[in-house]
């Protein structure tokens, strides 16, 4: 399998380890950034008479998918949402892609999956509060009875957890079947060829079908989330 180094960094005493997932993922930042760069000012440039084609044509079955995955939930508002969930979505869904190539799954990390998680956590929060203030924000939280604040409080966090081992669990465990796969054929040559009459299903099931449906899991339960707040901000 292909391998990317964890990088280290070593100031004095103290030691900053990079991993391979989160140099993956600052690769495909890179990556995305270009693309939609390119593709802002090839639409731009395009003729609205004519029907789309080659990047634009991407660009815009990119942004209705994006709609479709969150449409629903964040409704109106999904426009507002629509930068930060659509690049996100793809970003993700490539990055449970890069198994194919080798690579660790950034979303095979616990710390990245609950990063993005705890953002979405806190965005629900801010707009529960942007609402109708602190005060009634923790009024909710005590309904239907006061008792059951503490539950309430844990009802709200385990989204959190929920989003985070959830994708974390199906990418890592992917991740290591397949290395564990390549690893045994490495060491059991020439025997080990035999193995790739089973690989390329386990890159389709892993890499492909459960990377896809867990990017598409994690964005409609995230929009859930927040819609729940805004919709009754809407007019």
């Amino acid at each position: 399998m292909n391998h990317i180094s964890d990088i280290e960094i070593t100031i004095g005493s103290w030691t900053w380890v990079i991993p391979q997932s989160i140099l993956v993922w600052f690769a495909l930042c890179i990556i995305f950034a270009v693309f939609f760069y390119v593709a802002g000012k090839r639409i731009d440039r395009a003729d609205p008479a004519k029907a789309s084609k080659g990047l634009v044509y991407v660009a815009e079955e990119m942004l209705n998918l994006a709609i479709y995955v969150t449409g629903n939930n964040l409704k109106d508002k999904v426009y507002h949402y629509l930068p930060v969930f659509g690049t996100l979505l793809f970003m993700m869904a490539a990055a449970n892609l890069v198994g194919l190539l080798g690579w660790q799954n950034p979303t095979s990390n616990v710390s990245f999956n609950g990063t993005l998680a705890i953002c979405v956590f806190l965005t629900t929060q801010y707009h529960g509060i942007k609402k109708g203030g602190l005060v009634n924000r923790l009024k909710e939280l005590a309904e239907p009875f006061w008792f059951l604040f503490p539950l309430n409080i844990i009802g709200e966090l385990a989204p959190v957890i929920s989003l985070t081992m959830r994708l974390f669990g199906n990418m890592l465990a992917g991740y290591l079947i397949t290395a564990l796969v390549y690893t045994l054929m490495a060491n059991t040559m020439p025997f080990g060829i035999l193995g790739f009459a089973v690989t390329p299903f386990l890159h389709m099931y892993f890499d492909i079908f459960s990377g896809c449906i867990q990017s598409f899991i994690f964005f409609t339960l995230s929009s859930y989330f927040i819609g729940q707040q805004v919709a009754d901000q809407e007019e």
